[in-house]
């Protein structure tokens, strides 16, 4: 069975922004394609799609390198995301369906519930599933796209802290969902924009010190998910 080459994107991918691979570090097709268990044609592939998104850099004399931002680079990210995720919010009020609402109810009432009690293991997970789902009611497939993308640059490029004050940051996604429901796309732009701004000042460069890298893990191989892209 040949493995799609977007499953093999995604888990190098995942890999890149979880720290597995350095900065500025080789990506050779052969070890990709051992490390995955899969050939180098999906590896090659992948590789063209993460260096179009900006994840990967082809150099001279050496072949595929993880990319290296710059902390202007990173921080241009944050702004574009302060831009987009309001219009998305903006979209979603407009455009989504009652299973977008149902989730994204859901979600709200299960990060308030661990919010109160303090469990914050998993609110930070909560909280991609929360703005992933919203960005889905948009109905922009680039819109979409874009945010995704974004929000997987940012997990790379950031350590993100958990809110002094998760209970305020759930009641502000509760707030979100109240007007995407109500239909009132200005409200939705204008909590969410709020909300970003809010959030953006949780996040901490992982490369701007040598000691603030995310852990790296470089030995086991790693069969590729062959069930499709995990966003």
């Amino acid at each position: 069975m040949r493995i799609p080459a977007h499953s093999v994107c995604t888990a190098i991918r995942d890999d890149i922004v979880a720290g597995v691979y350095e900065r500025g570090g080789r990506l050779t097709e052969e070890l990709l394609a051992r490390r995955y268990g899969v050939s180098r044609v999906p590896v090659r592939e992948a590789l063209r799609t993460l260096e179009a998104e900006g994840f990967v850099v082809t150099r001279r004399h050496a072949g595929a390198c993880v990319a290296e931002p710059t902390e202007q680079e990173a921080a241009d990210l944050l702004e574009m995301r302060m831009l987009l995720e309001p219009l998305g919010a903006s979209r979603a009020a407009q455009r989504r369906t009652e299973a977008h609402l149902k989730v994204l109810r859901g979600l709200v009432r299960l990060g308030q519930e661990r919010a109160r009690r303090g469990s914050s293991d998993d609110l930070r997970s909560l909280g991609g599933w929360f703005h992933e789902t919203l960005a889905q009611a948009s109905g922009s497939p680039a819109l979409i796209a874009m945010l995704t993308q974004l929000r997987h640059k940012i997990a790379w490029m950031y350590a993100v802290e958990v809110s002094v004050s998760p209970v305020e940051s759930w009641t502000e996604h509760g707030a979100i969902v109240d007007a995407v429901a109500r239909g009132d796309s200005e409200r939705a732009r204008a909590l969410t924009a709020l909300h970003t701004e809010r959030a953006t000042g949780a996040h901490r460069l992982r490369f701007s010190g040598n000691g603030d890298r995310a852990e790296r893990v470089r030995t086991s191989q790693r069969p590729v998910n062959t069930s499709g892209p995990r966003y």
